[in-house]
């Protein structure tokens, strides 16, 4: 999502397109720190190389907390150092505590994920053509498969202080709470999901979510600095934010929920532990196991239902790294990332806060711990590959994505992101045309195909009830595509790639005719100038914000 500088950013979500490579020492060495120590002074290392002025950390082993704390700086200004009780912005990472209320109303009996949307707030405005054969339900709210788009630009730079109620957030803007295909059948990220949820656990239990989620949730897991709004404990102890060495003002989020939350390192070892509990904390559950895998189980998709092992569940998703899927949410504002991450077979997990808007940091960091905690680790056995059958051969071509998350763009990402699957004898290969790191999958049980390094099943065939066949590949929803159009396109969009470049070239010669004389004043002196002020000879002043979608995170 892109905006003018000064706006709120659009990460709001689980992902930026970042390098997804490991940190790196010149170009082939990995580090994998071997103690708690040289992961601190690698980290430490990373926030110097890249400006980043400091970070909040919570590292987790089998044994329990191996580092809670913080390193760098909260205030650069004002020469403030983080500790455990700074107080970070952690964006998307919030939605999780949307999945938890609501799953706590289903064990009670009092909501079904299967509950329809219409039924339960008829005043909250959307529209699904398809609502009577494909209602949206509450489950697709939460596994961003209602067909909405991402929320719009209007809806991103709301930023009321008061702050507006969760209702008044949800009505300043409903234009976007528009289905595109029929809910439940693709997956596409969308902020305006976890909001209207949170909505319904609001009226359903008579309390604001806010209060609602501090009760349950931020109290007994003693969660104490945390919180949805900018209170005094943000004023005196949250870190300020920053974005090209740029202090951010803070920004008040219309739409809670889906990212508002303020967390310490404290706050979030709390957190960590109720994962890893598998919904228990000392003693106490706040959740049954099966209420929390389900949260880390995408089934609400074609994708799901043929068989896919992957992808986004209830606001938790899975995130590989080598031959180990770690359950996930990341997020982030202008200025301040963070990611929540667990292994839950080995329970290890961590968390991280910065207050930059680095993505390089960010990545080598996530890569940094996760080197860690798997350092020691028993490789996870793979199921042996089948023979590849015959009937998924056809699989093979050139496709494009259909499920964009804003459909404006649409028209412009199809183009850049077409996609060709083809076999390395049985192993079939995964890239982009226009290049990139290839994925490997081995052949499973009829069209399904397994990671190569995690064996789960993260590429089927499946049949949409609007595109016919298409391939699922973890969230991204493929579609068969001919050769003819994937590069007819290439060449539009490089032709009008060289015609814009072109008026670059002819900006001298109009200034030099124009200081001669040579052009006479009135219109074609405006429309001249109009051009230039609107960009076309100069560069952009905007700042462009980040989803996050890691590629080789999201998908193993």
């Amino acid at each position: 999502m892109r905006q003018l500088r000064r706006l709120p950013g659009a990460a709001l979500l689980f992902g930026l397109l970042a390098a997804a490579g490991v940190y790196a020492q010149g170009e082939q060495d990995t580090i994998v720190p071997e103690t708690i120590d040289e992961l601190l002074a690698a980290i430490d290392d990373v926030l110097e190389e890249t400006g980043t002025p400091g970070a909040a950390l919570v590292v987790f082993n089998e044994d329990g907390p191996e580092y809670v704390g913080a390193l760098g700086k909260a205030d650069v200004e004002n020469d403030i150092d983080a500790d455990a009780d700074t107080l970070f912005r952690i964006g998307s990472t919030s939605k999780m505590f949307v999945a938890l209320s609501v799953l706590q109303l289903v064990e009670e009996g009092r909501l079904s994920l299967d509950d329809k949307l219409a039924d339960l707030a008829p005043e909250i405005r959307f529209e699904n053509r398809w609502e009577a054969t494909h209602p949206v339900r509450v489950g697709h709210l939460l596994e961003h498969t209602t067909g909405w788009d991402d929320i719009h630009l209007p809806e991103y730079a709301h930023n009321d202080p008061t702050p507006v109620t969760l209702k008044e957030g949800l009505d300043f803007h409903p234009h976007s709470r528009r289905s595109r295909w029929q809910p439940g059948t693709r997956s596409s990220y969308c902020n305006a999901g976890p909001p209207v949820a949170a909505y319904i656990v609001q009226k359903i239990t008579g309390q604001d979510f806010e209060d609602y989620v501090q009760e349950n949730f931020f109290t007994p897991l003693q969660m104490s600095g945390a919180t949805y709004r900018r209170n005094e404990a943000v004023q005196q102890r949250g870190a300020t934010l920053y974005t090209d060495g740029v202090a951010e003002d803070y920004w008040h989020i219309s739409m809670r929920p889906s990212g508002a939350i303020n967390a310490s390192a404290n706050d979030m070892a709390g957190f960590l532990r109720l994962f890893l509990g598998r919904g228990t904390v000392d003693g106490v559950q706040y959740l049954t196991p099966q209420s929390i895998e389900r949260m880390e189980t995408a089934m609400t998709t074609d994708g799901a239902r043929a068989g896919l092992e992957v992808g986004y569940g209830l606001n938790n998703y899975t995130s590989p790294h080598e031959h180990w899927i770690y359950q996930a949410h990341n997020g982030g504002v202008n200025g301040g990332l963070t990611e929540f991450a667990y292994l839950p077979g080995a329970s290890r997990g961590y968390a991280f806060m910065i207050n930059a808007g680095s993505g390089a940091a960010f990545g080598e960091i996530s890569d940094l711990i996760r080197n860690y905690q798997i350092r020691n680790l028993e490789k996870p056995e793979v199921p042996d590959a089948v023979s590849l059958a015959d009937a998924a051969r056809s699989i093979e071509g050139l496709y494009h994505s259909i499920n964009p998350r804003q459909q404006l763009e649409y028209f412009i990402s199809r183009v850049f992101d077409a996609r060709k699957l083809w076999f390395d004898g049985d192993e079939l290969v995964h890239e982009a045309v226009l290049g990139g790191e290839p994925s490997r999958y081995l052949p499973g049980e009829g069209v399904h195909f397994r990671s190569a390094e995690t064996g789960r099943v993260a590429l089927v065939s499946a049949t949409d009830p609007l595109a016919g066949e298409v391939v699922h590949r973890g969230t991204t929803v493929l579609q068969p595509v001919s050769a003819v159009q994937v590069w007819f396109q290439l060449a539009v969009a490089a032709s009008w790639g060289l015609f814009i470049a072109s008026s670059l070239l002819f900006a001298p010669v109009w200034l030099v005719r124009w200081k001669l004389g040579r052009i006479p004043p009135g219109g074609a002196i405006r429309v001249r100038r109009r051009r230039a002020e609107d960009g076309l000879f100069r560069q952009p002043t905007g700042r462009q914000n980040f989803e996050w979608d890691r590629q080789n995170r999201f998908f193993p």
